[in-house]
């Protein structure tokens, strides 16, 4: 019956099938139980006529005491009921004829919706169930909490609005729900107190209280965060057991003479990750890492005590970063701390031809150590001896794709990504599971922590005079805006205005420039450079300056209509500034009046300089979705009931069981191969996949 097609149950043909296929991805019993209501709505609290007010939405209970067809050239229908303390009519302009056959005097009903008022209390078209003598409500559109259901216009068409989805799971549920088999064994239930998949599917869709549509949703998110994490687990062994490096002893004499001659001492955080990283390239086993640490918080020169660490094998490095002026700067640093122990290329779009044949000639012949570069760094062209080594900076840049074909590069290279924005442990958990995680919490001990303040837009003015003192003593500011030019839909300061206002008007006497994201990426580039040259005061912006190279000399970043930005962008632009020994500000000005959500996002940065502590506080205000992005679709980090703002004990007890579940198993590569056989989007599709289920119990 769960894999009969919908075309099975009563009501459905052909074509309604095909819409709900394509609308609602519905061609099975099973996927229609698993169509989860969007939200509910609270209609278990009855209010009696007389207490209702025009615009109110109630429900309301009562006896049928007259039908009546009304209207002279549009028909419609009247339903007047009475509580005992008044009466209510229900209206309903469409299907006069049906709703005239099954509503009679002497029945017992019940209403919801919107009171409004015409000649007496009406509701226009509610919602309702009958109510059986002696027996109670015993509906599913009224007198309970009701499950409100993802519809599209097609869908409404064939009847699937909500109160449709309804009138066709509850039956459904009622039929087939024996017929669901539990996969999670009693005791992992217990441990999280967990109800059982079958109590959870009939309250996801018809639950007694909210309580209990939470108790459902966290069970169903067990099943699907447990099978992402077994997938990761599985994914982790096999590599283990399958792939396996050419291993070859480090000659450390390299690193030795680099990390004597660093002119600062690392931090804990820095040591750490460093040790990791090199047993991680000493083993046989290919290194996934993630190295995540906070802006300014050194993780470059953890990356180049990987590539001494590869370089004493005899073997190459690629380094890939988002753009041409961030690249450059990883090669400036490179050259000044490792320049004398390895052989460094940079490669870009802007490279020219005869230089570019005779990089691809040096990366080919091994001569090349280190070759950095943009998406230049994955062309056909570039081919090399013995790739060993992989470093993908601000990864959050990259989509899967580009890094696959990267990696394709080399024979079994070891992978190292590194990311400015600190990621949620749930969503690390989930979006990079099967990445191993070194973090850097501690910042350099010369770095001083950037103080910000917040003000309303109304004191401006102050914002300016600190300004033009601090640029007085020979210091540079960013002032960053969201928008471009104006727009009349958004009564918002646009960057071309304000880079007039502040050229013209405030700040004649100081060299001003502006850059956004429609100038072309060279000039940009030009810009920047000019920027951290010390030819430009201040440096009118979008957030194309996010990820961008260090101006240490710029101490000041302004953030008009800050309350526009979301928390984890606000702490990546406020690290534009705090990257040398001197005292930064980051100054946020917002409009006069903003949401309890936008300042509850200004006070945590406010607060805090730990990209850690945002990086959860940006999590539970925007969720995983948004967080992670397109770009990172096939990392399997958006689930359809897992909350990672709320779940984390769930994403940890799964992963823990699912290790040992994958560690028990005899043959891991008969198990990868059911996997790799089928689409991961697929898979991931569906926590309900009688097979894959059946495999994890």
């Amino acid at each position: 019956m769960l894999d009969d097609d919908v075309t099975t149950l009563r009501g459905i043909g052909p074509k309604k099938a095909l819409i709900l296929r394509t609308e609602a991805g519905i061609e099975t019993v099973e996927d229609l139980i698993y169509y989860i209501p969007r939200k509910y709505i609270d209609r278990s609290f009855f209010k009696f006529i007389k207490d209702c007010f025009v615009n109110e939405t109630v429900t309301v209970s009562g006896k049928i005491a007259n039908v009546a067809i009304a209207g002279s050239r549009k028909k419609y229908l009247e339903v007047e009921i009475d509580d005992g303390t008044d009466t209510l009519v229900g209206v309903f302009f469409g299907a006069v004829n049906y709703f005239n056959k099954i509503f009679s005097a002497g029945d017992s009903v019940i209403f919801s919706g919107k009171i409004n008022y015409y000649h007496s209390k009406q509701i226009v078209h509610p919602d309702f169930d009958f109510i059986e003598d002696g027996s109670g409500p015993q509906g599913i559109n009224t007198g309970r909490i009701i499950p409100l259901y993802p519809s599209t216009e097609n869908l409404k068409s064939i009847g699937f609005d909500s109160r449709g989805f309804r009138r066709a799971i509850k039956p459904v549920l009622d039929t087939v729900l024996a017929q669901v088999r539990e996969t999670i064994a009693t005791p992992v239930l217990q441990k999280h107190s967990l109800i059982g998949i079958r109590e959870a599917l009939y309250a996801i869709h018809f639950p007694e209280n909210f309580e209990q549509a939470e108790k459902a949703r966290r069970r169903l998110a067990f099943n699907e965060v447990f099978f992402h994490q077994y997938y990761l687990s599985l994914s982790r062994r096999y590599v283990r057991e399958t792939r396996h490096k050419k291993v070859a002893a480090i000659d450390e004499s390299r690193y030795r003479r680099f990390y004597s001659a660093l002119p600062f001492t690392l931090t804990p955080d820095q040591e750490k990750a460093i040790a990791t990283i090199r047993e991680d390239i000493a083993s046989e086993r290919p290194m996934n890492r993630l190295l995540q640490g906070d802006v300014g918080s050194g993780k470059t020169v953890v990356a180049m005590a990987a590539v001494m660490f590869v370089k004493g094998q005899d073997r190459q490095t690629a380094l890939m970063a988002p753009t041409e002026i961030l690249a450059r700067q990883h090669y400036q640093n490179f050259m000044l701390h490792a320049g004398n122990e390895l052989h460094i290329e940079i490669l870009t779009g802007a490279t020219p031809r005869a230089e570019k044949r005779r990089i691809y000639e040096s990366i080919a012949s091994g001569e090349t150590d280190l070759l950095i570069g943009t998406h230049a760094v994955i062309q056909e062209g570039v081919r090399f001896r013995d790739l060993g080594l992989i470093v993908i900076d601000e990864q959050h840049r990259f989509g899967v794709e580009q890094r696959s074909v990267l990696k394709e590069k080399g024979e079994i290279s070891d992978m190292l990504v590194m990311s400015a924005t600190p990621i949620p442990r749930s969503l690390s958990l989930t979006l990079y599971g099967d990445l191993d995680v070194s973090s850097i919490r501690t910042l350099p001990a010369n770095r001083v922590p950037i103080k910000t303040m917040s003000f309303e837009e109304s004191r401006l003015a102050g914002v300016y005079k600190s300004m033009d003192k601090y640029i007085a003593q020979g210091r540079q500011c960013y002032y960053v805006l969201p928008l471009i030019e104006d727009s009349e839909k958004i009564d918002l300061k646009s960057a071309m205005k304000a880079y007039e206002h502040l050229k013209n008007d405030v700040f004649p006497h100081r060299r001003v420039e502006i850059l956004h994201g429609r100038i072309k990426q060279a000039q940009r580039d030009d810009i920047m450079l000019r920027f951290k040259n010390g030819e430009i005061d201040i440096l009118v912006c979008t957030t194309v300056i996010e990820v961008g190279i260090d101006v240490p000399n710029a101490t000041i970043i302004v953030i008009e209509h800050a309350e526009r930005f979301g928390l984890a962008q606000l702490h990546q632009l406020r690290g534009r500034v705090g990257r040398g020994d001197i005292q930064s500000f980051c100054i946020l000005v917002n409009t006069d009046s903003i949401s309890d959500e936008s300042r509850t996002r200004i006070n945590t940065i406010v607060s805090t300089n730990d990209g850690f502590s945002i990086a959860e506080e940006d999590l539970r205000l925007r969720g995983a979705g948004e967080l992670i992005g397109a770009r990172q679709h096939g990392h399997g980090g958006s689930f359809e009931f897992a909350d990672l703002a709320l779940d984390l004990d769930l994403i940890l007890y799964a992963r823990d069981i699912a290790e040992k579940s994958v560690n028990d198993a005899s043959d891991v590569t008969s198990l990868w191969e059911e996997f790799k056989n089928r689409k991961y989007s697929q898979l991931l599709d569906g926590i309900r996949n009688k097979k894959l289920l059946s495999m994890m119990s």
